[in-house]
C-alpha cells in the first residue's frame, strides 16, 4: 500500500456521429459491454446509460488515467464491437464532455444517468448538454453542438 490517495471520478458523455438514434434494443449490451471495456483499462464503471443517440458514464479512474486517452480507447473498443454486432456503419462524435463529480454527488449522478430514458421525453440531448455545460460552467461554441 503507497503513500498516494486518490478518488477521482467522471461523469462523461458523448453522443453517436450525427446525433442519429443508432443505439436500439441492444443498448443494455453495449453499457454492460462499456462498463467491461473501462475495468479492462484498470478503471471502474459506476454507471454507464444512455438513450438512442448518446451515453453518460459514471467512472471512477485511478490518478495515472488520462481521461481522454480513456475516452478515445473506449470509444474505439465500443465502434469494433458495435461494427462487429450490430450496426457495420456505427460511428461516435469526434468529442465528449467530461465533469468531475465529488464522492458526495455520485449517487446524484448516478440517478441522473438511471433516469435517462423518462429524461429525454421531456428535453433533447442538445438541450441536456447545453444545460450540463452552463452548470458546470463550461465554455462553449454553439456550432460544436450541433
Amino acid at each position: 500500500m503507497g503513500s498516494t490517495f486518490s478518488s477521482p471520478h467522471y461523469h462523461v458523455v458523448f453522443s453517436t456521429k450525427d446525433r442519429m438514434p443508432l443505439i436500439s434494443d441492444w443498448a443494455s449490451d453495449l453499457h454492460a459491454y462499456m462498463g467491461g471495456s473501462i475495468r479492462g483499462m484498470g478503471g471502474t464503471a459506476r454507471t454507464v446509460g444512455g438513450v438512442e443517440d448518446h451515453v453518460h458514464l459514471l467512472l471512477s479512474l485511478k490518478p495515472s488515467h488520462c481521461l481522454s486517452d480513456v475516452v478515445r480507447d473506449l470509444k474505439k473498443q465500443a465502434t469494433i464491437w458495435t461494427k462487429e454486432n450490430h450496426s457495420a456503419n456505427f460511428s461516435w462524435q469526434d468529442g465528449y464532455a467530461a465533469f468531475t463529480v465529488g464522492p458526495k454527488g455520485i449517487e446524484n449522478v448516478r440517478g441522473y444517468i438511471a433516469g435517462q430514458a423518462e429524461h429525454h421525453k421531456k428535453i433533447s440531448f442538445i438541450d441536456e448538454l447545453r444545460k450540463l455545460l452552463d452548470e458546470a460552467g463550461v465554455p462553449y461554441e454553439e456550432r460544436f453542438l450541433v
